[in-house]
């Protein structure tokens, strides 16, 4: 006599890896909270363009206006001849650039050696970096301005861009990077087919820190584009940056609203450019530095 056999159980991955590989799609809800929250982030810059767009009497009315008015070209030309605004975009163009190049390439190579490179005084070292963060840039300008004078370098760009070469910050945020992303492995192999350290940075430690690299320079070039306290105090107005020019906008008894509105647009338009035209393929970059395997 025979008995039939209970069937066979489903395999337990089959229902435990039912959504394995499945693409999830974003619902109504999230459509419509994203849409808000850009819509947030947009109202700054969409009033920056209204204001600029009208006289200062209508600016100043209750309740004010929400429609861009008509006066926009004639206020951009007048704050680009009135501020110098060609010459601060040209100089803020070259401090930020200079800035941000300079601190992806120390930080990158500082950021290497306190994460991969073992050496006598690391740990030390690494936290003598960490504590600058702690010392407020307040409490070194006048040195700072003194040690500018004897070198000559007054009132000129190089004054405003050797004290910031390169930041506690950047140097700090490679380092943890590195230490997660590049493998140990990676860099015995260099070691092992007879490269030294410069070539193993070049040929591997380049290629893997390439996403978090494009995010460093685009939060360092925001920074120096938009830093206002040392510039103010290190140049003049005859050579500005562009927060340093807009001041001469609000110098007047009374303030044109209008007209600091369309200085600031001008001053804000180089990083929307860079940001349209770079956003991709930063973004694209820290997608594929957060994908391992």
């Amino acid at each position: 006599m025979t008995t039939d056999s209970p069937p066979a159980r489903a395999p337990r991955r089959a229902w435990m890896g039912l959504g394995a590989g499945r693409q999830h799609h974003a619902g109504p809800v999230a459509y419509i909270l994203l849409g808000i929250a850009a819509l947030v982030s947009l109202f700054p810059l969409y009033w920056t363009l209204v204001a600029a767009s009208t006289d200062n009497t209508r600016v100043s009315r209750t309740p004010p206006p929400f429609l861009p008015g008509p006066n926009l070209f004639t206020n951009l030309r007048a704050a680009w001849e009135d501020a110098a605004m060609g010459k601060a975009l040209t100089n803020s163009l070259i401090v930020a650039g200079t800035i941000a190049l300079s601190t992806v390439l120390f930080a990158t190579l500082a950021g290497f050696a306190f994460a991969k490179l073992r050496f006598r005084g690391r740990n030390v070292l690494l936290m003598l970096v960490i504590g600058t963060m702690l010392v407020p840039p307040q409490l070194s300008v006048v040195p700072l301005f003194m040690m500018m004078s004897d070198l000559g370098w007054g009132q000129t760009l190089p004054s405003v861009i050797f004290p910031t070469l390169v930041s506690a910050v950047g140097v700090f945020f490679m380092r943890q990077y590195l230490g997660e992303a590049l493998p140990d492995e990676l860099v015995e192999a260099g070691r092992v087919d007879g490269a030294h350290s410069l070539r193993i940075f070049w040929s591997i430690v380049l290629p893997v820190a390439r996403p978090a690299m494009a995010v460093l320079f685009m939060i360092t070039f925001v920074h120096a584009w938009n830093d206002f306290f040392w510039p103010f105090i290190a140049l003049n107005m005859e050579n500005p940056t562009v927060p340093v020019a807009l001041t001469q906008l609000s110098a007047g008894y009374v303030r044109d609203q209008s007209l600091i509105m369309a200085g600031a647009l001008l001053g804000t338009l180089p990083l929307l450019v860079m940001f349209i035209v770079f956003g991709r393929q930063i973004v694209g970059g820290i997608m594929q530095g957060a994908v391992k395997g």
